[in-house]
């Protein structure tokens, strides 16, 4: 094997192992936000549910010495900002896309007051057992070193499919989202479904977020998260409201984001910060591609066309 041949393998190693540690945190948060979405409510407040539970994990983590204790409280984090983001949008003249911008700021604002003691103290980490012992090759090693939470993703993603497609409350939650004539009509409580929904999707993207502070990076900071929240949201469009595709997307966008550092590491410095720009050209590239008139959603609930009818 050449130089070249060597370098080429280095950078497709290195986005691999990119794709799973970064695409995890993107699992988590474009799962919650499909979940709310299929409701018939978008959620644009998950940045600061990732970013809170980025805090809360890593900060109960350090106190209580039990880093899974940390991921339940970033869950639970993400999903008391979700209840706040419910009821307040079932407020009478109240805006779905004002309310999530107005919790992003509240929550990212939260997280970096209540956590300022915590930027310097190492807490404990989240564990990870290792895919590629079999392999002499330590960037190999390096990238097959998997964290129990993307193995969580992966079984939640079919789990959902099935939630969504199968069992009544997947219906349910189908027939709120596309139709509020027709879930009333059938008798479900709106808006209790809606709050339900969201509160839930809120809880995914916390847990999302200690992945951030607890694995990798394996921090808190107050720059920790790169806008994972609000390119779930590009990235539901883009997986067409469908989970399975949530998660081949966040795997898509992980590998995105590791192709800078990638290529830094066999020598590329040239256009290295656009190499970075990666996931931001293709969240962009996204929301152009689907901003047509012309161009009909796949798989979009219909209340998030034609609210309320």
């Amino acid at each position: 094997m050449n130089g070249d041949d060597f370098s080429l393998l280095s950078v497709i190693i290195a986005v691999l192992g990119g794709a799973i540690r970064v695409g995890t945190p993107f699992i988590f948060v474009s799962l919650g936000e499909c979940l709310t979405e299929k409701s018939g409510r978008i959620n644009l407040g998950l940045e600061g549910n990732l970013v809170m539970g980025a805090m809360a994990g890593y900060a109960i983590s350090y106190l209580s010495g039990s880093p899974w204790l940390g991921v339940l409280v970033a869950g639970l984090s993400g999903a008391a900002l979700g209840l706040l983001h419910a009821y307040l949008c079932q407020q009478p003249r109240v805006n779905d896309i004002a309310v999530g911008i107005a919790l992003m700021i509240l929550g990212t604002g939260l997280a970096f007051y209540m956590g300022k003691s915590f930027i310097q103290p190492q807490a404990p980490r989240l564990g990870s057992f290792s895919l590629g012992s079999w392999s002499d090759i330590p960037a190999l090693r390096a990238a097959l070193e998997i964290n129990v939470l993307f193995i969580v993703g992966i079984i939640l993603t079919p789990a959902m499919a099935w939630f969504f497609k199968y069992s009544r409350w997947g219906l349910i939650v189908r027939t709120v989202g596309e139709s509020t004539d027709a879930a009333l009509a059938s008798g479900f409580n709106i808006n209790a479904v809606r709050m339900l929904s969201t509160m839930a999707g809120g809880f995914l993207a916390g847990v999302g977020g200690s992945f951030l502070s607890l694995y990798y990076p394996g921090s808190w900071n107050e720059g920790l998260s790169s806008g994972q929240g609000l390119m779930a949201v590009a990235l539901v469009i883009f997986a067409r409201w469908n989970p399975v595709n949530c998660f081949y997307a966040s795997l898509l966008f992980g590998g995105a984001a590791a192709l800078g550092p990638a290529l830094q590491s066999v020598g590329v410095t040239s256009g290295y910060y656009l190499f970075n720009a990666a996931p931001y050209v293709l969240t962009l590239a996204i929301m152009v591609s689907t901003s047509s008139n012309n161009r009909v959603l796949t798989g979009i609930p219909g209340d998030l066309v034609n609210p309320g009818r």
